[in-house]
C-alpha cells in the first residue's frame, strides 16, 4: 500500500534526512545518470585494483600478513608488521608513517590509483546530492497533487484489498441498520481460520439485541474457544462498519458507537498497576463510557483476585450492565464462575451459552461449537493433564477436586435459597430444624423444659427484621468441639454479629450438616 502523507516543505524534509548518509552516496538508483554509473564502476574498479594489487605485493614479498588499508588522513597504504619488517625488499616502497607494530608505506602506483578513485568518489558523491536536492525541488512545487493522488491511491489500494479477500475467502455482504441487532451466522475468526487447516475452523452462530439476548454470558473450559468467538464477533461488527464484507453466511449488524474489550491479562509495571488493578481499570473505563449502542467484551472479569472477591465483582458488574437504563449494552462475558449461570433466570436480558465438549475415554475433545445453556464443569483438569503435568499431580487434584464439590454443592443449595427467599428465610429454615432436634434432645433427657430452652435459643439467635438484615448480620456456627451434651449451651454463645459474608456462606451449611450427625 503507497503511503505518502507529506505535509512540509521540501527544505524541512530534508532536514530530516541526514546529511551524512546523504553525502556517502547510494541515493541514486542505477540508470538514472550516464555519469553517476561511469563514476560508480570507476570507483567499483579501482578497489578491485587495490585488492589485486594487496595479492600480488603478499607473493612478492612472501608476507601473508601484509595488507592494503585506508585512512582519510593517510589514504591508502601498505601496512606490514615489525615482525616481519626485515623482510620488505629494500627501495620497493616508500616509508609514510611508523606504529608501535607496524610500518606503513606508499608506493608511486598505489598514489596514482588513489587520486582516481577518490577523485571519482568525491565527484560521484557531489553529483548524487545534487541530483537528490534537484528532485526535491520538483517534487515540493507539485506537493498538493502528489498528496492527492496518494490519497486516491491508498483508497483504491484499501478497496481493492477487502474485494480480493472477500472473493478469496467467501464472505459476505452485511446487513448494516440502526435496530440494534447483531445476527450473525456461521460466523468465523478471520485471521485463526487462516492460520489453521483449511476446513478445520468451526463456524459459529451470534444472536445479540436490546431484550433476550442483551448480554450472554459463556461458559465453558480453557482452550475451548471462548476467547476466539468474542474477538470474531467484535472483529466481524468492526470490519462491517468500515465497509468490508465478513467471513459469515449472513450478518446483519447495528450500527454500533464503541466497541470495549477487556481480554487478557497484563500488569503495568512502569505504572505501578498490578494485573488485577490494570483489570479492573478496564472495566472501570467500559462501565463508565460504554452506551446502549455499544458492543462489550468481557473476559473473564474477577479472575485475578480471591475467588469469591472476584465472583462478587463479576456479579455485580452483569447486574449493573443489566439494569442501568444509561448502559444495558450488547455484551459477551465470558467467565469460569458457574455461578453467574442462575442469574439468566432472575436478570432480564441474559443468556447462558457454553462451548460444547465431548468427553472420550477420560479425555475431552473440544468441539468449538456455542451452543445453549451454561457449561456444569470446567475441565479444567483435564486441560491440565492435556498440557503434560505428572499423573501423581493430576490424580491429586481430582481427589481435592471431589471433596471441594462436595463441600460446594451445600452452599450452592443455600445460595439458591437465598436468592429467591432472603438470608432471613434461609436462616429460620435452619432454626426449625434445630428446633426439632432439641426438642427430641429434650424429650430423651428429660430434664430440659422444652418452651424455656426454644425461648433461650430464639433470644440468642435474634434475626433482624428485612429492612434492616445485611449480610454481615448473619451467624456462624462452630460445631467442631460440640457434642451432644453441650449442643444447647454452645448455640447460647454465638456472636452473631461478628461474621463476614464470606464466612457466612462457607459456614452456613455446617450448621445443618452437624447437627444431622449429631442427631
Amino acid at each position: 500500500m503507497l503511503s505518502c502523507t507529506v505535509t512540509a516543505s521540501a527544505p524541512q524534509a530534508a532536514s530530516t534526512i541526514s546529511s551524512m548518509s546523504l553525502k556517502e552516496g547510494n541515493i541514486i538508483k542505477d540508470g538514472f545518470n550516464e555519469t553517476i554509473d561511469e563514476l560508480r564502476k570507476a570507483k567499483l574498479h579501482g578497489k578491485e585494483w587495490i585488492a589485486s594489487l594487496e595479492n600480488k605485493e603478499r607473493e612478492f614479498t612472501g608476507i601473508k600478513s601484509l595488507k592494503v588499508g585506508f585512512n582519510k588522513v593517510f589514504g591508502y597504504y601498505i601496512e606490514i608488521s615489525r615482525a616481519n619488517y626485515n623482510s620488505i625488499p629494500e627501495g620497493r616502497y616508500i616509508r609514510k608513517q611508523t606504529l608501535a607494530n607496524a610500518e606503513r608505506f606508499i608506493t608511486d602506483e598505489l598514489k596514482q590509483m588513489e587520486n582516481k578513485i577518490l577523485g571519482a568518489e568525491e565527484k560521484l558523491f557531489s553529483l548524487e546530492y545534487e541530483i537528490f536536492t534537484e528532485i526535491r525541488d520538483n517534487v515540493e512545487k507539485s506537493i498538493s497533487r502528489i498528496q492527492k493522488t496518494a490519497k486516491i491511491i491508498s483508497n483504491l489500494d484499501c478497496l481493492s484489498t477487502l474485494a480480493l479477500i472477500a472473493l478469496e475467502n467467501n464472505y459476505v455482504k452485511p446487513i448494516i441498520d440502526e435496530e440494534g441487532e447483531i445476527i450473525i451466522k456461521d460466523g468465523r475468526h478471520p485471521v485463526v481460520e487462516k492460520v489453521i487447516n483449511t476446513g478445520e475452523f468451526v463456524s459459529n452462530d451470534t444472536k445479540l439485541n436490546k431484550s433476550d439476548n442483551q448480554l450472554l454470558i459463556i461458559t465453558g473450559p480453557n482452550m475451548a474457544g471462548k476467547s476466539t468467538y468474542m474477538r470474531q464477533v467484535a472483529l466481524i461488527t468492526l470490519m462491517a462498519q468500515i465497509g468490508s464484507f465478513v467471513p459469515a453466511s449472513y450478518a446483519k449488524i447495528g450500527i454500533c458507537d464503541k466497541i470495549f474489550t477487556r481480554i487478557g491479562a497484563s500488569d503495568d509495571l512502569a505504572g505501578g498497576k498490578s494485573t488485577f488493578m490494570v483489570e479492573m481499570w478496564e472495566v472501570s473505563n467500559i462501565l463508565n463510557n460504554a452506551t446502549p449502542k455499544s458492543l462489550v467484551i468481557l473476559d473473564e472479569v474477577g479472575r485475578g483476585t480471591s475467588t469469591y472477591d472476584g465472583l462478587s465483582i463479576a456479579w455485580s458488574v452483569i447486574e449493573y450492565i443489566s439494569k442501568k437504563p444509561s448502559l444495558r449494552c450488547k455484551t459477551l462475558f465470558a467467565t469460569h464462575y458457574h455461578e453467574l449461570t442462575m442469574l439468566e433466570n432472575e436478570l432480564e436480558g441474559i443468556k447462558n451459552y457454553s462451548v460444547a465438549v465431548k468427553e472420550i475415554d477420560n479425555s475431552i475433545v473440544f468441539l468449538r461449537k456455542i451452543i445453549e445453556g451454561g457449561a456444569d464443569q470446567s475441565y479444567g483438569i483435564e486441560v491440565a493433564k492435556l498440557a503434560g503435568l505428572p499423573k501423581e499431580v493430576i490424580n491429586r487434584a481430582k481427589e481435592i477436586l471431589s471433596n471441594l464439590e462436595e463441600e460446594k454443592n451445600e452452599v450452592n443449595s443455600v445460595m439458591s435459597k437465598v436468592s429467591s427467599n432472603g438470608y432471613d428465610e434461609i436462616i429460620k429454615e435452619e432454626n426449625i430444624y434445630l428446633n426439632s432436634y432439641i426438642k427430641e434432645k429434650e424429650c430423651k433427657n428429660s430434664d430440659l423444659n422444652i418452651n424455656n430452652e426454644e425461648n433461650t435459643i430464639k433470644e440468642n439467635i435474634t434475626l433482624k427484621d428485612d429492612s434492616s438484615l445485611k449480610n454481615e448480620d448473619l451467624l456462624q456456627l462452630d460445631f467442631t468441639s460440640i457434642e451432644k451434651d453441650n449442643l444447647i449451651e454452645n448455640i447460647k454463645n454465638i456472636d452473631i454479629l461478628s461474621m463476614t459474608p464470606l464466612e457466612t456462606m462457607n459456614k452456613l451449611y455446617d450448621i445443618v450438616k452437624k447437627a444431622k450427625e449429631l442427631n
